[in-house]
């Protein structure tokens, strides 16, 4: 457990690095850039090897029907975290689709898992996104972006469609079962 939270801790210091110290981060230029991504790599083989390696603790037992509201939550996901590469009409309908994603994929986890290693990890991936919400709000003006032709939401629509099914295909393959026992 404590690799996980240690992965953790430096993932979520990497990415508010660049909110909470703007000045120190742009002291180290593109360099910088470098060690923030290192870090953030670092904090995830940290987060990965710990999650794995966690006794399995249980915290509370989930009903069956919420591995259909994980995987309805889970396309919703995709689908908002690929909004934030549109060039269609959804371009710019939300200022963080990338974190808001990131909220839902969280939410959808905790759903469905009641071990402690996974609310450590999804309940802190849901604390983290909306700290960096709050952050960058507070620090940058937002310019909403023009919308774009509607072909590519239908792009966006098909793409998510596929990452979802490559997504579920990757758990079953790891030996998690996205559609229950």
């Amino acid at each position: 457990m404590i690799l996980l939270v240690l992965g953790i801790a430096l993932w979520v210091a990497a990415h508010v690095f660049k909110r909470v110290a703007p000045e120190r981060r742009a002291a180290m230029g593109n360099a910088g850039r470098g060690v923030v991504t290192a870090v953030i790599l670092v904090g995830l083989g940290l987060i990965i090897l710990g999650y794995r390696s966690a006794d399995f603790i249980a915290v509370w037992s989930p009903p069956g029907f919420l591995v259909h509201v994980n995987n309805l939550l889970m396309l919703i996901a995709i689908f908002v975290f690929g909004m934030s590469a549109t060039t269609g009409r959804l371009r710019g309908k939300m200022r963080h689709p990338q974190l808001t994603a990131v909220k839902i994929w969280a939410v959808a986890h905790l759903l469905v898992n009641g071990d402690l290693a996974s609310i450590i990890l999804f309940g802190s991936m849901l604390a983290w996104a909306v700290l960096e919400v709050v952050l960058i709000n507070r620090n940058e003006v937002w310019e909403r972006p023009a919308p774009g032709p509607a072909k590519k939401d239908i792009v966006l629509v098909v793409i998510t469609l596929v990452m979802f099914v490559l997504i579920a295909a990757v758990h079953s393959w790891l030996g998690v079962s996205p559609f229950g026992a």
